[in-house]
């Protein structure tokens, strides 16, 4: 199979998986529980979710890791285990989906803020992801994500730390989860200017808040970024509580239309974040014509 690099160079966009926690809820994940503990307990449930995902048309599906940072992981069950868990999921998805489609290794934000709001260094987010790093390509993974970013210096350090472990071409993609800024005030002008220039493979989006805004996030990268492949992931819509249950507004017809019009705008990777199943997947597939 061409390689990551190699496909975004050509005239097909990739389509990549859903979300990962919410549907892992609907398959039984007690609250509470952080789904990379599922790697684990629960690997035949971790390999298919990816062959739904893999069934509903995507190119591509991300690992069960996005909070497998040692610092994540150190207050929880999985403390000390970041080796085993990163190479584990990253084996679990491809032997789920085979070499047909890629397997990219997802690695979140630590959860902690960075100096002086907290108490997160440079130094250790540099030692965190440099180690996730090299246990998810160890794993045989073929690209590594940098997904849900909110504090640009943590995404800095990630970077670094990545890059220092592994030449796999990496994606940094941000959640603009407040209309078109993150939690810490960066905008797609901020995200672009900083780290297109450090050799990412694409830069983007996941995550976030409704649709409009990440309709308005992407027009932003497009005009930052022109040239510059861009990771498109919205969450299906506004979550809302219904009873006990979390409920996202935006169907997979409705996603699946915004999601086309981020391929037409010149997306190259375009999926579902939090709320997207295998269902808005296959309908996103089907909007970009796939048979």
């Amino acid at each position: 199979m061409p390689s990551f690099t190699e496909l975004l160079a050509g005239p097909r966009v990739l389509i990549a998986d859903g979300a990962t926690g919410t549907n892992y809820q609907e398959m039984g994940l007690a609250a509470g529980v952080a789904p990379e503990e599922w790697v684990l307990a629960e690997p035949g449930n971790v390999m298919e979710l990816h062959r739904r995902f893999a069934a509903a048309g995507s190119d591509l599906v991300l690992t069960c890791t996005f909070g497998a940072t040692s610092l994540r992981l150190a207050d929880g069950p999985l403390a000390g285990r970041v080796h085993e868990v990163n190479v584990r999921a990253a084996e679990l998805a491809r032997d789920a989906v085979g070499d047909a489609l890629l397997v990219a290794g997802s690695l979140g934000p630590t959860g902690r803020l960075v100096e002086p709001y907290g108490d997160l260094t440079r130094e250790a987010a540099f030692e965190a992801y440099a180690e996730q790093a090299r246990a998810l390509t160890e794993g045989g993974v073929d690209l590594l994500v940098l997904e849900t970013f909110f504090a640009l210096e943590e995404a800095l350090w990630a970077i670094e730390g990545v890059q220092s472990a592994t030449g796999l071409p990496l994606v940094a993609s941000f959640s603009f989860d407040q209309g078109t800024r993150t939690m810490m005030g960066v905008g797609a002008a901020d995200v672009v200017a900083a780290v297109v220039p450090l050799g990412v493979a694409a830069v983007g989006a996941n995550c976030g808040r409704s649709l409009a805004d990440t309709d308005a996030v992407v027009a932003e990268l497009i005009e930052a970024a022109p040239g510059v492949p861009l990771w498109i992931k919205p969450n299906a819509g506004v979550p809302h509580v219904v009873g006990d249950t979390v409920v996202y507004e935006a169907g997979p017809e409705e996603l699946a239309a915004h999601v086309r019009r981020y391929a037409d705008l010149g997306a190259r990777v375009v999926g579902g974040c939090c709320g997207s199943t295998p269902e808005h997947v296959a309908a996103v597939a089907r909007a970009l014509g796939r048979p």
